[in-house]
């Protein structure tokens, strides 16, 4: 058995992470350019991954892993149903429906469910953590890119319930450490949360072509080439932000 899942999950996912935090879209939000036809079809998008990967881990309460990382602090499925009313109006759940990369990314999560639902770990730490630190960042640069006020529309990024967010990823990383796994059950959720990261940028890289439209190609390559950050036009008070999206931050 091993104690080190956190250390090999950080260290093993470095470079599928550098890959989706540098994907156009995350580049652009990251400085400022946050256009809410695209944000929303992420949020839409994530209601269905996140819908998928809750109610696959609430099956397996006797699961000696699974139950051990089971927090329902951490569930986003309501705060999406949230922030959809908000920007669709009370027909949202109408009016979103699954990309092509999101319906791969559903059918996997469903998949691994079934066959080994010990790779739901990887999931959940690469959505759960990533949410709880760079997610942070996110929320801020989308209040300050699309105006919102009093936390409307951002509802996704919010742990009302998590009053430490530092140290909850303590206790979320201790809980890894303690699960009871071995080497060959380590390497298996280290290559499953590396394919997670790739349907994540799956879904980035979809919605790329909205942003293109939205900014131009010539703002959007310059933003995206551009390694320092700098503010959008429409997010005069953005300041410059260097940061990483690394789940275990």
């Amino acid at each position: 058995m091993s104690s080190k899942l956190a250390t090999r999950l950080r260290e093993g996912t470095q470079q599928a992470h550098s890959l989706a935090e540098n994907a156009g879209f995350i580049q652009c939000f990251l400085k400022g350019a946050v256009e809410k036809s695209s944000y929303r079809q992420l949020l839409g998008n994530f209601y269905f991954v996140y819908t998928a990967l809750e109610s696959r881990m609430q099956a397996w309460p006797d699961h000696p892993c699974l139950s051990q990382l089971y927090f329902p602090e951490l569930h986003r499925q309501e705060s999406l149903a949230e922030d959809l009313a908000y920007f669709w109006g009370n027909q949202w759940l109408t009016e979103i429906h699954p990309s092509a990369a999101t319906q791969r990314y559903v059918e996997r999560i469903d998949e691994v469910a079934i066959a080994d639902p010990i790779l739901l770990v990887a999931h959940a730490y690469t959505r759960y953590l990533g949410d709880l630190s760079g997610g942070q960042i996110l929320k801020k640069i989308a209040r300050r890119g699309m105006n919102l006020k009093n936390g409307e529309g951002t509802a996704f990024y919010d742990f009302a319930e998590i009053e430490d967010t530092k140290a909850f990823k303590a206790t979320y990383r201790q809980a890894l450490n303690e699960l009871p796994v071995n080497e060959a059950a380590i390497l298996k959720i280290v290559d499953e949360a590396n394919f997670a990261f790739k349907l994540n940028m799956a879904l980035f890289q979809e919605l790329e072509g909205n942003l293109v439209r939205a900014l131009g190609q010539l703002l959007f390559n310059q933003l995206v080439h551009t390694h320092r950050p700098q503010r959008a036009s429409w997010s005069p008070k953005l300041a410059d932000t260097t940061t990483t999206l690394q789940p275990q931050d």
